[in-house]
């Protein structure tokens, strides 16, 4: 009998594996994984259409006609294979289906971006004009803050800023009727206006300024998806006029008040008192403007920012807290379910709008929707449908870094969680492997360990998905995240949870919500610790710079190769899987590797209005910054040079020259010099002589500026020398601060390239005598090209090839600065955005804009 049932047994385990190969065989076939999807979640189809629709749209802008036709065709098609009853055809209807949301997509987007017959960006040239507009306030006015470390030193007030719906525009017949967003900034604070107002403003109309150097923001872009084209400078309060007082709905009266409420609950008062009350606010509500700059850097170098971003974790926490409220209550799961829906509402009403937010809540409806209609819940089916609404109430969210992070992510759990946890299951039972059964120690080290292994399978699965765009947008990467992440999510799980039990607790018992308020600050207070010791060791992040697009497209097909695509012979997956991650490591590596270890000298002059950041890359690897600063820009430093850098993939500065002491040179230094480690700083002698507050406040910031003497003037293959001032020029308190600047000479491959920064006519002639056969292929024109200020000889005696000047739009369409003229061909960083000069090996020179247009 034994051996008969043995016989059995190695009978059917020959089956299992038979079908086991089978089941294997089946899914090398796409028709396995397309049947797959058509069953499981057929949404997918419609979202990846829509999406699909949207991203064709915006580059090939085709008539809506034929994409209406394309709708007609699929239907056709559709309608034919019903009426046919043929099965081949039924199983292209899934395709029909895509094809039809591509149409739709398309529709959506040509229709977002349509502008009405009255539209006021109709109305708005290349050129700015003077306009007055009547219109509703639409949103509160904020007062910008001016938080980067020059700003005191500014001559004006913090601007404010509102959107105003508008309905009318003066013109020379009178009022018109008028459409259309426009982004109102005012040149002061504002404190008496509110959203509702119908108000009359005078003010200049312009189109937002798109991005004019490599890694900056676009401006432009950003507001275009959100609908808006038009801005509007107002010059101070008095150019607007209250019409009439807005009378507050019921409705936003209801949001606000349930807002106010919130807020009080969860801090105790309506405002922040503290750090900690500024990131529980951000970790509960998700409102993090008031957050302590260094906490959010702490937060970004170590790849948890997303925890201090509204997100599915927030729903997920609240829900479930009132889930198990629901259920200790006794409620059924259908009465539950109609709870959490309506929970979900209201906290919709009290967090900022964004697609995260919006994504969670419509998987939290279609979860308890489920329990409601009594139908099983698809959690694929409740992501496509939350993708599918927020494309069709603004398509253009498809293209913002958090809309993708926010559902890659949870897409990324979705399908790799579960693969990552079993490989790492089965690789811990191979080492970890016992002969005996464990104690309760070791069952619950076991447990321990496998929650843990849970979460950092949850962690990587969502990083992996991610890290594409998080590259594509931000040029760095954050390797250690997951590991992070399983670290500090037990604490903020309890900071949140606890704050959503306050939120509920406050309104019943004070007295225990202001206990519970105390453990909650020092859980945050320690959480802020635990970060900032994270980042304080400064290897979480990589910088990749600018990469290609092909690396990123190769990247998710690769993970999901590894991960969801069986082979028969393992030997061929490894293969497989080994060069293409060596294709995209390469791929990855290569841009870092080339800036690092390239044989050219480049450099870029930043726009950055009027003023001066120009950066080189030395032949030897070597990076110098010269000067950073600008009167035309607030916060250059963070705004221009550091994105430049980021995108670039330079992670350090060996040196920084400051030329001299004008504030247009040196605002933006302090924020460049936090964010990259900088070896040296040079300064003239001139410069430690200064007495403006300015220059006071910035040598007493940075205690490691050197004198320019100390500059060593050989670099690899490359030179650098300085040219002026000379020393008696220094000691002179009759010259100017702008003739005693700094004027160095590049020379490489036998070109030459002249900073000449700041220096006028006395110290031009100056140079000239001192160096009579002064010769450089390249000049960087002094005082930002001024014809005001330029000896008239100067350029011609240099026989340059070509001459950039550091200037604002202004000064070029003003003519103020120097003209193109026959020996040498002009840039102007106003006009052409960043002008980047390369010298090759061997000695060809090349130059390029980042605006690109036929140079005169």
């Amino acid at each position: 009998m034994n051996i008969e049932n043995s016989q059995k047994a190695e009978n059917l385990n020959k089956i299992k594996q038979r079908l086991a190969e089978i089941d294997r065989e089946l899914q090398l076939s796409p028709a396995y994984y397309y049947k797959q999807a058509v069953n499981i979640a057929p949404l997918l189809f419609c979202a990846a259409g829509l999406m699909a629709g949207i991203v064709v749209q915006s580059k090939v802008p085709i008539p809506v006609k034929v994409w209406f036709a394309g709708i007609v065709i699929c239907l056709a098609a559709a309608v034919t294979s019903f009426v046919a009853r043929r099965s081949s055809l039924a199983r292209g209807i899934p395709l029909l289906v895509l094809v039809c949301f591509v149409c739709l997509g398309a529709i959506r987007l040509a229709s977002f971006n349509r502008a009405s017959p009255d539209d006021i960006r109709k109305s708005v040239g290349s050129e700015p004009n003077l306009a007055t507009l009547r219109g509703v306030i639409v949103t509160e006015p904020y007062v910008d803050s001016n938080e980067w470390r020059f700003s005191k030193f500014l001559p004006t007030d913090p601007r404010s800023s509102f959107y105003l719906e508008v309905s009318e525009a003066e013109s020379v017949n009178g009022w018109v009727k008028a459409a259309g967003l426009v982004r109102v900034r005012v040149q002061e604070p504002i404190f008496d206006l509110k959203s509702g107002d119908y108000v009359e403003t005078f003010c200049r109309l312009s189109r937002f300024e798109g991005a004019t150097n490599p890694g900056e923001f676009d401006t432009a872009k950003y507001m275009a998806r959100k609908g808006v084209y038009v801005a509007a400078a107002v010059e101070s309060r008095d150019a607007i006029k209250v019409l009439q007082n807005g009378s507050v709905g019921r409705f936003s009266r209801f949001k606000m008040g349930l807002r106010k409420a919130a807020v009080e609950a969860l801090l105790g008062g309506s405002y922040p008192k503290d750090e900690e009350d500024n990131l529980l606010l951000a970790l509960v509500l998700g409102y993090r403007t008031d957050i302590d700059k260094s906490t959010i850097e702490a937060f970004r170098e170590t790849g948890l920012l997303h925890f201090i971003c509204l997100s599915g974790m927030n729903f997920g926490i609240l829900i479930g807290l009132i889930w198990w409220i629901c259920r200790v209550a006794g409620l059924l799961k259908r009465g539950g379910a109609i709870v959490c829906v309506i929970t979900a509402i209201l906290f919709l009403f009290v967090v900022p709008e964004n697609a995260p937010a919006f994504r969670a809540a419509i998987m939290c409806f279609a979860f308890c929707g489920a329990f409601i209609f009594r139908r099983r819940s698809n959690t694929y089916n409740s992501l496509a449908l939350s993708a599918i609404a927020l494309l069709l109430i603004s398509p253009m969210g498809l293209f913002e870094a958090g809309w993708q992070l926010s559902f890659a992510s949870v897409l990324g759990i979705l399908l790799f969680a579960q693969p990552i946890d079993s490989f790492l299951r089965g690789k811990a039972s191979d080492w970890f492997s016992f002969t005996d059964e464990p104690g309760p120690v070791g069952r619950f080290v076991a447990k321990i360990a496998s929650v843990t292994g849970s979460a950092f399978s949850v962690s990587l699965a969502a990083y992996m998905t991610s890290a594409g765009f998080l590259v594509y947008h931000f040029y760095s990467v954050s390797w250690l995240t997951s590991v992070w992440t399983v670290l500090v999510s037990p604490l903020i799980g309890v900071i949140s949870f606890l704050g959503y039990l306050k939120l509920l607790v406050a309104f019943f018992l004070p007295s225990v919500a202001h206990i519970m308020g105390i453990i909650i600050f020092y859980l945050s207070s320690a959480l802020i610790w635990i970060v900032k010791f994270f980042a304080g060791f400064q290897i979480s992040s990589v910088h990749t710079g600018k990469i290609p697009v092909l690396a990123i497209v190769l990247y998710y097909p690769l993970i999901a190769f590894v991960l969801l695509f069986p082979l028969r012979n393992p030997i061929i997956k490894k293969f497989i899987c080994t060069i293409a991650t060596a294709a995209v490591i390469v791929m990855l590596a290569m841009p870092r590797w080339q800036k690092a270890n390239g044989d050219d000298l480049v450099i870029t002059v930043l726009d950055v209005g009027h003023g001066q950041s120009l950066l080189a890359k030395l032949p030897d690897g070597s990076c110098m910054l010269f000067d950073a600063g600008s009167l035309s820009r607030n916060d250059v430093g963070s705004r221009v040079i550091i994105p430049f850098l980021q995108y670039s993939g330079i992670v350090k500065l060996n040196s920084v020259v400051l030329s001299h002491g004008d504030i247009d040179h040196i605002n933006g230094l302090l924020e460049v010099v936090e964010s990259t480690p900088t070896k040296a700083i040079y300064a003239s002698n001139a410069f430690f002589e200064d007495k403006r507050q300015t220059t006071k406040f910035l040598r007493n910031e940075l205690a490691q500026i050197t004198e320019i003497n100390d500059l060593p003037q050989q670099f690899g293959s490359s030179r650098i020398t300085v040219l002026w001032p000379v020393a008696d020029i220094e000691n002179n308190n009759s010259i100017s601060d702008n003739d005693k600047s700094i004027v160095t000479l590049l020379e490489y491959a036998g070109r030459r390239i002249l900073i000449c920064s700041d220096i006028e006519i006395f110290a031009q002639k100056e140079l000239l005598r001192l160096h009579p056969n002064l010769k450089a292929d390249v000049v960087i024109a002094p005082h930002h090209g001024s014809v005001k200020t330029l000896e008239q000889d100067f350029i011609s005696r240099i026989e340059p090839n070509v001459v950039i000047s550091s200037c604002n739009i202004t000064a070029y369409i003003k003519g103020q600065v120097i003209k193109q003229q026959d020996g040498f061909k002009s840039y102007y960083t106003g006009r052409d955005g960043a002008v980047t000069i390369r010298v090759t090996k061997q000695g060809k020179l090349e130059a390029d804009t980042f605006i690109k247009q036929k140079q005169p």
